[in-house]
């Protein structure tokens, strides 16, 4: 007896040996020989509407469960509709493979129908991506896609023609996938650099980022010794925010002053696992220090005085022997007095109120009933910024948000992701109404998939961060409006469970009824189409660009869109 396999019984064979549980996608010719392999394997085909789709929902187990998680695709549009997830799941350093079936090698180069040159539309947004043009070299090559997924931290792209699918071959088993965990901080004299700044200045803010994702116990213990405030970006949320006496909030856009003032005011900054983009929140004056895992980081945003590379936690629990503990807490009092009160601030609104639902106060519900595990996923756009503010996490808690690639659409996709590699985890979205609407046929995926997410629209007729922008800039709004549907209407003639609220007094009670459903649900919430996402240092450009967007939409008729925006903003107590 024959002990050949096909060679897609073979990558998919490779993928069970490298602890791929799911892999997303839609069927179809040139992909039939893989999806049959799977069939008979212990990896689960997870039938999505829609190829981008599949790929959030897999870059969103991968980025969760730190194991990698595949998705697939036919030939030509099929394979090429994940392109957006991939740069999701690429710019989030999650490892995800893309098994990407191609036409049979005869027919391409030739402009064939539905032919598409992976390799050139791929290779930007991944770790690896090459073509199994020889079937003897399937496991070495797949091989070789995993290892550089799951140590590279990105994406694989594994391009298959369909003809190479079929071929049988002897399975050579002597490539095997490695996963090395190295143990990596700065040398003993760049620590002891490091701490000779510490000690020498007495304004020392941390800068925190997602690389200080087990780093808990270490951040807290060196902020302790050294008296230093904890700013944390968007990313480091989940891991910074929970038990932190030390915890001053957010800064760049999202952020509040506290966070801007800690790193604005401070002698040193110590830029822990953290990237952060924006150079105009860094400080003018002070000594910067970066630790990062990746040297290509260091300095790449800002100049850094020093830059070293390391992990957080060996990096602090090596550095935190050789700096001295400080007394003074002036400084750190300082930012938590006004953390506190800027909170109160963003907290106003977090209330029922009879004119209108502010998504402030829809955030805070969901941040009241969800359960102790909850992943929320948001939205890009104002839905991320509410769920950064008002929804706490607890160190058990997690938020997915396509913060590094800002796309629209993500929430529902990568919840679905979420749901699949935890079943018993309740998972929320809070989705625009923009972006529930563009991917809006995998709401059926909750159905066919039995996926018991739990979908809330943000619905205010309006792309809402984008007229925000457009506002600051001193444009009058165009092309921001949505004409919605009833979504719960459309939710449940799908088979979910819908609830549709436009009364602040009923919201409550929706939300308690919606969360402890035990199928998938919608909640469509009717919210203020005037709410303003404040920055925590409002510019002088910022104000006139408001004032010239209120002179000409005065001019152009639109007298009402400002006094409500007057009022939901600034008059209201």
């Amino acid at each position: 007896m024959s002990s050949k396999k096909t060679v897609a019984q073979i990558v998919v064979d490779i993928l069970g040996e490298a602890g791929v549980k799911h892999c997303y996608g839609i069927v179809g010719d040139t992909l039939n020989q893989i999806t049959s392999a799977i069939k008979k394997s212990d990896i689960e085909w997870v039938h999505v509407r829609h190829e981008e789709v599949g790929a959030f929902a897999a870059g969103a187990e991968a980025y969760l469960t730190d194991q990698i998680t595949a998705c697939a695709g036919s030939c030509g549009p099929g394979s090429l509709h994940f392109i957006n997830g991939i740069y999701e799941a690429q710019r989030n350093r999650v490892p995800v493979i893309l098994l990407a079936s191609q036409l049979i090698t005869s027919q391409q180069g030739n402009d064939f129908p539905q032919e598409v040159d992976f390799e050139s539309v791929y290779k930007n947004c991944s770790v690896f991506c090459r073509e199994i043009s020889d079937a003897t070299q399937v496991r070495e090559i797949t091989t070789a896609a995993i290892q550089a997924a799951i140590n590279q931290r990105g994406v694989a792209v594994l391009v298959i023609p369909y003809n190479i699918s079929l071929e049988k071959v002897e399975d050579n088993c002597g490539h095997k996938i490695y996963h090395p965990k190295p143990i990596i901080r700065p040398s003993d004299k760049e620590l002891a650099e490091i701490a000779d700044i510490i000690n020498k200045n007495q304004k020392v803010t941390i800068f925190a980022g997602q690389g200080v994702y087990d780093a808990h116990n270490e951040l807290i213990a060196f902020a302790e010794k050294i008296k230093s405030p904890i700013v944390h970006t968007s990313r480091g949320k989940d891991f910074v925010e929970y038990d932190n006496p030390y915890n001053v909030g957010m800064t760049g856009m999202f952020g509040v002053k506290s966070g801007t003032m800690a790193i604005k005011e401070c002698e040193v900054l110590i830029l822990l696992g953290t990237d952060f983009a924006w150079s105009q929140f860094y400080p003018n004056n002070a000594t910067i220090i970066q630790i990062d895992i990746d040297a290509t980081h260091l300095g790449r945003r800002h100049p850094v005085n020093i830059g070293v590379v390391g992990s957080s936690k060996p990096t602090l629990a090596a550095l935190l022997p050789l700096v001295n503990e400080k007394h003074d807490t002036k400084f750190l009092e300082t930012c938590r007095t006004l953390y506190s009160s800027a909170m109160s601030k963003l907290n106003k609104k977090a209330l029922p109120s009879k004119s209108t639902i502010h998504p402030q106060y829809l955030t805070e519900l969901i941040d009241k009933y969800a359960t102790d595990d909850a992943v929320l996923c948001a939205d890009v756009g104002s839905a991320m910024v509410w769920a950064c503010r008002h929804f706490n996490t607890n160190g058990k808690r997690r938020t997915v948000i396509s913060l590094k690639h800002g796309t629209m659409a993500n929430a529902m996709p990568q919840a679905l992701g979420v749901q699949k590699a935890f079943p018993n985890r309740q998972v929320i979205t809070l989705s625009g109404d923009g972006g529930i609407s563009m991917l809006l046929g995998d709401l059926l995926t909750t159905i066919q998939e039995k996926l018991p997410i739990k979908i809330i629209v943000l619905n205010n007729s309006s792309l809402n961060f984008v007229e925000l922008e457009q506002k600051v800039e001193g444009l009058v709004n165009h092309y921001t409006d949505l004409q919605n549907p009833n979504f719960a209407k459309v939710a449940e003639s799908m088979g979910l469970f819908s609830i549709r609220v436009d009364d602040s007094d009923l919201l409550e009670a929706a939300m308690q009824s919606f969360l402890t459903h035990s199928g998938p649900a919608l909640l469509d919430v009717k919210t203020s189409t005037d709410e303003l996402v404040m920055p925590p240092e409002i510019k002088a450009s910022q104000v006139i660009g408001m004032a010239l967007y209120s002179m000409k939409a005065s001019l152009s008729g639109k007298i009402g869109d400002v006094m409500n925006l007057l009022v939901d903003n600034f008059i209201k107590k």
